[in-house]
């Protein structure tokens, strides 16, 4: 994997979207140079044409990754990769043809661009049936041994099968004298010399899997391996780095206080933060009203009571403050008490079913990201009820809480909606990751992304 801005991308992600971008700045000179052919007009230089075929490439680009097509799924089937492709191009050509029309601009024609998108669907299909499937190969994963032969050693057995994942085991080598849980492990007995066993398996990486260190850590050996020039890792850090949560059955306070994370840059990354916030909330309540206004509307004629409502929410630093939505649910909806929504939650409403689909619900809450209360993206704030709960019974939960909540975030673009302790559990563990990582970067992937969740209704309820 490739960590950029604190984020780790797979190698495969990357050769792919770098090819994925030449083939789209070639697709546009390809359309452009046809369409200029058919005008009859004289050819100009590449060079003269780099700019706004870089700029149509990188629009297509952001319309990939804001649909999914390089998600785990996308990686996986060339068929579901093509759907994709087909519906994110065609939105990027929507995109610059408004782009076009608004500022009556003469760089993207719409012939030009319907040429461009023929011809991009076709060459990245393309490049997913070639290259997609040669990356996937075991050939271009990272090789990997486990040193440990328990339940972690498993974990990462199941985690390496994965068709998206980004390694391979080579072996798993048993540290201690007990009953393996992999059943395939080599005892450390047996090998006379770790180090020149890890060059003779041709190993990348060695991680760390041991259920207790204590007595059990070989230190010469680790040692030996690293100045080797072998990366070693320990099994948490390895987790977080392939799965982008941090995982809260292994790690520990120290591991929060010794790891990467939580460095000084990030001030940089709240200013640079709090300004698009500032900027983003203004247009888009400028923009927005209308439709928030007509809703308001429809809610009232709905059901009875107010069309917007006032909820308390756990902030930055467990701070509370009031959280403004449309209504979605009858007035009478906790008259029992708070509690979480369920799958078809008989107390939505026929609008309030509709408006949390599409998210419209949600658009209100801008009026707290212009306040400063809340951030577009970052954890999604609870309500007091459920905080003082969850802190008793998951370990580090506050801690997501020394980042602003947000309308989107981490956990909401990789977990489907849930509402049982068990998914407030896997929720925290993204939410931790997101905490400890957080970089403008991040945040630009993250809002790219909750368009794929809007479309597809991923996590609505």
């Amino acid at each position: 994997m490739i960590r950029l801005f604190k984020h780790y991308i797979p190698h495969s992600v990357i050769l792919l979207g770098l090819i994925d971008l030449v083939l789209l700045m070639i697709s546009g000179d390809f359309a452009w140079r046809l369409r200029a052919d058919q005008l009859g007009m004289p050819s100009e230089s590449f060079e003269t044409r780099l700019q706004p075929l870089f700029a149509f490439a990188m629009v297509m680009q952001m319309a990939m990754i804001a649909v999914g097509v390089y998600g785990a799924d996308a990686l996986r089937s060339v068929r579901f990769a093509s759907a994709r492709l087909l519906v994110a191009v065609s939105l990027g050509v929507i995109a610059l043809a408004l782009f076009n029309s608004l500022f009556t601009s003469q760089i993207f024609w719409r012939s030009t661009l319907f040429y461009a998108m023929l011809g991009a669907i076709a060459m990245l299909v393309m490049n997913r049936l070639i290259v997609g499937g040669i990356l996937g190969t075991s050939a271009f994963r990272r090789r990997v041994l486990v040193l440990g032969a328990g339940h972690r050693a498993q974990r990462l057995r199941e985690l390496g099968e994965r068709a998206e994942s980004g390694f391979v085991i080579v072996g798993y080598v048993g540290m201690i004298e007990a009953t393996p849980v992999v059943e395939e492990a080599i005892p450390r007995t047996a090998i006379h010399n770790l180090k020149r066993h890890v060059e003779n398996l041709g190993v990348s990486e060695v991680v760390l899997a041991l259920e207790e260190r204590r007595n059990a850590l070989p230190l010469k050996d680790l040692l030996r391996i690293k100045t080797a020039g072998v990366h070693v890792n320990d099994f948490s850090s390895f987790m977080e780095r392939e799965t982008g949560r941090v995982d809260l059955d292994t790690v520990n306070p120290s591991w929060f206080i010794f790891s990467d994370g939580f460095s000084s840059g990030r001030a940089f990354s709240s200013a640079a933060k709090r300004v698009f916030d500032v900027i983003v909330s203004l247009l888009l309540l400028t923009m927005t009203a209308p439709v928030i206004a007509l809703f308001a509307i429809l809610v009232k004629l709905d059901s009875k009571g107010p069309a917007f409502f006032r909820q308390r929410r756990v902030g930055l630093y467990g701070q509370n403050f009031d959280v403004i939505k449309l209504r979605s649910m009858r007035l009478d909806a906790e008259v029992n008490g708070a509690q979480f929504a369920t799958k078809n939650d008989p107390r939505v409403t026929r609008i309030g079913n509709f408006i949390r689909k599409v998210r419209i619900d949600e658009l209100p809450q801008t009026w707290s990201v212009l306040k400063g209360e809340m951030s577009f993206v970052g954890p999604r704030p609870e309500r007091p009820e459920f905080v003082s709960d969850l802190e008793d019974k998951l370990s580090y939960y506050a801690e997501r809480h020394m980042v602003k909540p947000g309308i989107t975030g981490w956990a909401q673009v990789n977990y489907p909606y849930g509402a049982s302790l068990e998914d407030s559990r896997n929720k925290l563990e993204y939410d931790l990751y997101y905490v400890k990582n957080y970089t403008p970067f991040l945040d630009i992937l993250i809002i790219l992304q909750t368009l794929r969740v809007v479309l597809w209704h991923e996590g609505a309820r």
